[in-house]
C-alpha cells in the first residue's frame, strides 16, 4: 500500500511517517522544502530517535519525495492510485493545498479508480479533516462531487505527539518523544478495510480532539507564555519553576472540570487526572528542548474564539465554573513579545495603534461578551503590573 502524505517536516516524517510505515506503507511525503525533498528522493529512508532513556533509533523506509510547486503533475498522479492521504502541514497551509488535492481526486475518480479513499488531517485542530473537504470542494466541478462524496471520506482525527524544534546535520533525521497518539472517527471513515496499527478509531471523535486540544496544547501553552512572562526560553527551564508548574496545573484542573461535565460518559474523573499527570511528565521531559518561542509562536491563532484559551473559557463560564488560571494566562499572551513571530509581531503593532478592547475583540471575536472582554482587559493590565514589579 502507499500514502501521499502533505508535510515532509519534523511532524510529518518523525510522526504520520512513521506510523504508516510501520504499517506497511510506502510514503510519497509532497512538500516545497527542496533539501528533504531532494534528501528523500536520493535515499528512499531516514532514522528517527525517541527522546527517551535509550534514544531507540526506528528506521523508516520506503519513501520518496514531491516537490508540489514544481512537479504538481506528480502529485495528482499519485493521488489517483494512492491508498491513504495524510497531511501534517499547519492550519493555514490546508487551503493552499486544497486545489491540488481537488485536481488528484478529480483524476482519480475519472480514471475509474472507486476503491474508497481517506484524506486525513493531521493538524492541532477541531474538525481538521472537514475544514479540508470545504476547501478541497471549493475547486471541484459540481458534476464531480457526487463521486467524490461516494468513494472519498475527510474523517476528522486527533494528534498528540511532541516534536521540538530542533537542528540536525542530517536534514532528515529527526528526534520525537516516546509518546503518540492518534484517534480517527471511524464514522466519518470511507474505506474501513484500512485499519492502522498504533491509532485508535473512535466513533466520535469530538471528545478526544477537546480533551487533547484543552490539555496538552492548552497547558503546553500556558507553560510557554507563563515561563516567557518570568524571562525563561525554554519549556524545561521554566516547568522546572514552581510559580510555573503551579500555574499549568491550575490550568488543568480547570479544563479538566470542563471536560468531566462534557464528556463523562467517555472520560472519568480519575483517568482525566490520569492523563493530564501524563502530561505534565511529557512537559518535564529532560530529553526534549523545546524552545518557548516555538511554543508560544502564532499567538493571535491561539487567542482565537474556538481555540485553546477561550473556548473553555466561554464554556466554563456557561457552567459556572472556575476558569481564573485560563484567564490569567490569556492576559499573558497579549504580552509574548517575540520578534521572529509575524503574528506577534503583528500583535504588539496593534496593541501599539489601537483601543486595547478592540485588539482584544478582533483578536478572540468575543463581540457578543463584553463582560469577558472587562475580564481580559483586568487580566492584561495585571500582566502589565507583573512585568514592572
Amino acid at each position: 500500500m502507499r500514502a501521499v502524505h502533505f508535510g515532509a517536516g519534523n511532524i510529518g516524517r518523525g510522526f504520520i511517517g512513521e506510523t504508516l510505515a510501520d504499517n506497511g506503507f510506502g510514503i510519497d511525503f509532497v512538500d516545497v522544502n527542496e533539501t528533504i525533498i531532494d534528501e528523500l528522493n536520493k535515499r528512499g529512508e531516514y532514522d528517527i530517535e525517541l527522546a527517551a532513556p535509550g534514544k531507540k533509533r526506528i528506521h523508516v523506509s520506503n519513501v520518496d519525495g514531491i516537490n508540489n510547486a514544481k512537479n504538481p503533475e506528480k502529485v495528482i498522479e499519485a493521488i489517483k492510485s494512492t491508498d491513504m492521504i495524510t497531511t501534517a502541514i499547519g492550519p493555514k497551509i490546508l487551503a493552499l493545498i486544497a486545489p491540488l488535492i481537488a485536481q488528484g481526486l478529480t483524476e482519480r475518480i475519472k480514471s475509474g479508480n472507486t476503491q474508497p479513499l481517506d484524506v486525513i488531517a493531521c493538524e492541532n485542530m477541531i474538525g481538521g479533516s472537514e475544514h479540508l473537504k470545504e476547501e478541497v470542494y471549493k475547486h471541484l466541478d459540481d458534476d464531480i462531487k457526487p463521486e467524490v462524496d461516494k468513494y472519498i471520506g475527510f474523517p476528522n482525527a486527533a494528534v498528540d505527539r511532541i516534536v521540538p524544534i530542533q537542528h540536525n546535520e542530517d536534514p532528515l533525521f529527526v528526534s520525537v518523544e516516546d509518546f503518540k497518539e492518534w484517534v480517527i472517527d471511524e464514522s466519518q471513515m470511507k474505506n474501513k478495510d484500512i485499519k492502522l496499527k498504533g491509532v485508535d478509531y473512535a466513533p466520535d471523535l469530538e471528545p478526544y480532539i477537546e480533551r487533547k486540544l484543552f490539555s496538552v496544547n492548552t497547558g503546553h501553552a500556558t507553560v510557554a507564555y507563563t515561563g516567557k512572562s518570568l524571562g525563561y526560553e525554554t519549556i524545561g527551564d521554566a516547568i522546572k519553576d514552581p510559580f510555573v508548574l503551579k500555574q499549568v496545573k491550575r490550568v488543568l484542573s480547570e479544563t479538566r472540570s470542563l471536560l468531566y461535565h462534557k464528556w463523562n460518559k467517555e472520560f472519568t474523573e480519575e483517568s482525566l487526572e490520569e492523563y493530564h499527570n501524563k502530561i505534565l511528565s511529557r512537559f518535564q521531559n529532560p530529553y526534549i528542548s523545546d524552545d518557548i518561542a516555538r511554543v508560544g509562536r502564532t499567538p493571535i491563532r491561539k487567542l482565537g474564539y474556538n481555540e485553546r484559551f477561550i473556548r473553555p473559557i466561554r464554556e466554563l463560564k456557561e457552567r459556572g465554573l472556575d476558569y481564573s488560571a485560563l484567564m490569567e494566562t490569556v492576559g499573558r499572551i497579549y504580552h509574548f513579545d517575540e520578534p521572529k513571530d509575524k503574528e506577534s509581531v503583528k500583535l504588539m503593532d496593534m496593541l501599539k495603534n489601537e483601543d486595547l478592547k478592540d485588539v482584544i475583540v478582533e483578536t478572540t471575536g468575543l463581540k457578543d461578551d463584553p463582560a469577558l472582554v472587562e475580564e481580559i482587559v483586568e487580566s492584561y493590565n495585571n500582566a502589565e503590573n507583573d512585568k514592572k514589579n
